[in-house]
């Protein structure tokens, strides 16, 4: 009877809601998969000689192992981690030598029969829980000096194993998880620092360094005048001075010998310095105008005239949202991105509620890597960031992502169960 009880317990505590949504999003993938890659010789959806055939292949086994992982003993999660975290790094290193070339990053490993493993979205996952087992540790504390390099030293590891093959989506995922650091309580000037050199980055390639830095100098100039008795500040504001000019010319160094070609053109369509309709910039203006035509209703299912006949490259992975402005129009679209505002927010209200320190930092890191995923790739399409090549949580085409996401997702769900004590 006991026993009864507990699966009965165990089975109510599942968070329903949050597996509602990844069905109710796999299922919008799958379908616009259809859409964008669409055969008229293989017709059927379950096709596996498709890529919305093989979709359909992944989404079964993701689920499989989404209902394993709420099977397993919460302790197994939390005990492995360490290891996770370390056969990822192999991997990552690994794919630097045997690793299959695509679209000019190394980062792809061939598995045969034409699959192939992407270790960086695996390292999302274990990086989130590694930091979230270090900093539910005892006495960890991250306005500590120690414990904040540490942090920084789990989450960098990864982010420059994966600029190495170069994948520069993958590795700006990684920065979003420094919110974990500022829910764990770092202090909210770090945010502002990093908007600050973000806003630097964009203005030192806008502008010439020395206008920039001019500018730079003048607001130092008027906050020393301001503040002129507080000799601490001072000596802040003339360091942070010195480490923003270092910043601007660092910035024009990298801009102009180490981004790749392709990169720097990506980033000079998306501020406006260049206009490449018909070259790098092809890809967001044809998206651009798929989700227009859409307008309110869109053009129905396989109706999409830009995406039947194969305007936009790379639709059924990191353009797949065009797809659903197209064929389902505003309407749709603001449903997919209701969907997802509803899973991030959830998932930030399981993350409070939790009990255990570890399920908490875990849930917040998820909440980070969905949503600075969505963000992104959103905005890829619609043109408000550079394309930098992330997938569509749940609904782009490919195992590694969705496998990757199902297990980031269902570990908390898992988490989430037993925060009563149930097992």
């Amino acid at each position: 009877m006991s026993n009864y009880n507990s699966q009965r317990s165990f089975f109510f505590n599942v968070d329903w809601i949050m597996v509602f949504i990844y069905l109710a999003l796999c299922t919008i993938g799958w379908f616009n998969i259809h859409a964008a890659v669409f055969d008229e010789k293989h017709p059927s959806i379950i096709d596996l000689n498709t890529n919305y055939g093989k979709q359909f292949m992944f989404i079964i086994i993701s689920m499989t192992v989404g209902a394993f992982i709420l099977l397993l003993e919460t302790r197994v999660i939390t005990a492995l981690t360490p290891a996770f975290y370390g056969i990822t790094l192999l991997l990552l290193m690994l794919v630097l030598v045997v690793g299959r070339n695509v679209g000019g990053n190394q980062a792809w490993i061939s598995l045969g029969g034409g699959f192939r493993l992407q270790p960086s979205e695996f390292a999302k996952l274990t990086t989130c829980l590694l930091l979230a087992r270090y900093l539910s540790g005892t006495n960890v504390k991250v306005t500590d000096l120690r414990s904040f390099g540490v942090a920084l030293a789990i989450i960098g590891v990864p982010m420059f194993l994966i600029m190495l093959q170069p994948d520069m989506g993958s590795t700006l995922v990684f920065l979003s998880l420094v919110f974990v650091l500022y829910r764990e309580g770092l202090s909210p000037y770090f945010l502002v620092i990093g908007f600050l050199f973000i806003a630097l980055f964009i203005s030192a390639i806008l502008y010439p360094p020395l206008y920039v830095i001019a500018v730079i100098i003048g607001i130092t100039l008027f906050l020393i005048f301001l503040f002129k008795r507080n000799k601490k500040l001072m000596v802040t504001l003339i360091a942070g001075l010195a480490i923003c000019i270092a910043f601007v010319f660092s910035v024009k160094f990298i801009y102009n010998h180490v981004l790749q070609p392709h990169q720097k053109v990506r980033i000079d369509i998306m501020l406006g310095i260049k206009s490449d309709l018909r070259g790098k910039g092809y890809n967001v203006n044809q998206s651009k105008i798929a989700i227009g035509s859409g307008k309110l209703w869109g053009k129905g299912y396989l109706h999409g005239t830009q995406t039947k006949y194969a305007f936009v490259p790379e639709q059924s992975t990191d353009f797949i949202f065009c797809t659903v402005g197209e064929e389902w129009g505003f309407a749709g679209s603001v449903v997919v991105i209701g969907l997802y505002l509803f899973l991030v927010l959830r998932i930030i209200m399981v993350a409070e509620r939790q009990r255990s320190p570890f399920s908490r930092v875990y849930g917040y890191g998820v909440a980070s890597v969905i949503f600075f995923h969505v963000m992104i790739n959103v905005g890829m399409t619609i043109g408000l960031v550079p394309v930098i090549g992330i997938p569509l949580p749940f609904i782009s085409y490919g195992g590694s992502s969705l496998l990757s996401f199902t297990i980031l997702l269902f570990i908390l769900i898992k988490l989430d169960s037993n925060r009563m004590g149930i097992v």
